[in-house]
């Protein structure tokens, strides 16, 4: 199975912590040249500097704001000037707080609209030239089982995360024919700061320790436990490669089986 990605530049988004730093140090432990992209430029910094560099790879920073999109269309274009064209398209941004969708305010829905989909929609046209000039493009969107089942008191997310997984599903079926994929992942209940922030939420609603809590989570997962970021990055990472290039318009559900539907 050929997994190598060498010569290969990846865009990873979200990469200062969680998943997203879990998915770069992937990409670039299988030779893949990373661009670590997010808001912080000093922990991106950090970030860049601890990517694996065993096969002469020039890892790099792209500092945007996933609010503005603007900003990070300018940014990118840049960027693509400056180090040549992107292969691996690893759209990550972090969601939506939580909350009943009832209750939820109109510009959180616009504002998740802009940092998730329309911000994909910039990278992607940005990206795709050079997919097509070097005739390899896997673009991977990390979102949530949400999409085949949607999560109690995250509305917002919900709503944006369905959005995302039909804009996925469609680029996909325009994209076939240049060879390039496109796929989502998605994670269950991940050891990301995200989940923690939702246990404590949980835990101060419900009147509950927080270690009651952590239980209660794991007990609806079949395999008892939560996923670690790294777990979520290796199914990314077979996506992104040369194996994988008749897997195209996907949702795969990264979860421990806790998605109760196929």
């Amino acid at each position: 199975m050929n997994i190598d990605l060498t010569g290969k530049r990846a865009l990873v988004c979200g990469a200062s912590q969680g998943i997203g730093k879990a998915i770069a140090f992937e990409l670039a432990s299988l030779g893949a040249e990373v661009t670590v992209c997010g808001r912080n430029q000093q922990v991106l910094e950090q970030v860049m500097q601890q990517l694996p560099v065993s096969q002469g790879q020039k890892h790099s920073v792209l500092v945007a704001d996933f609010s503005l999109p603007d900003q990070l269309k300018s940014a990118v274009i840049l960027h693509l000037q400056t180090h040549g064209p992107v292969n691996i398209l690893i759209n990550n941004t972090g969601g939506p707080p939580p909350g009943p969708v009832h209750l939820a305010d109109t510009t959180a829905f616009i504002a998740a609209f802009q940092q998730h989909l329309i911000c994909n929609q910039i990278l992607v046209q940005a990206l795709l030239p050079g997919m097509m000039e070097t005739q390899y493009g896997r673009i991977i969107n990390i979102i949530s089982t949400s999409v085949k089942q949607p999560i109690a008191n995250l509305g917002v997310s919900n709503t944006i995360r369905g959005a995302v997984a039909n804009w996925a599903k469609t680029l996909a079926g325009e994209l076939g024919k240049f060879g390039i994929t496109v796929n989502n992942v998605l994670p269950g209940s991940t050891d990301t700061a995200r989940l923690n922030a939702i246990i404590d939420i949980k835990a101060a609603k419900g009147g509950k320790s927080r270690d009651v809590v952590v239980e209660e989570e794991k007990a609806i997962v079949p395999l008892g436990r939560f996923a670690q970021p790294e777990e979520i990055a290796y199914a990314v990472a077979f996506l992104a490669s040369p194996s994988a290039a008749y897997i195209s318009g996907i949702n795969l559900p990264v979860d421990g089986g806790r998605t109760g539907c196929l």
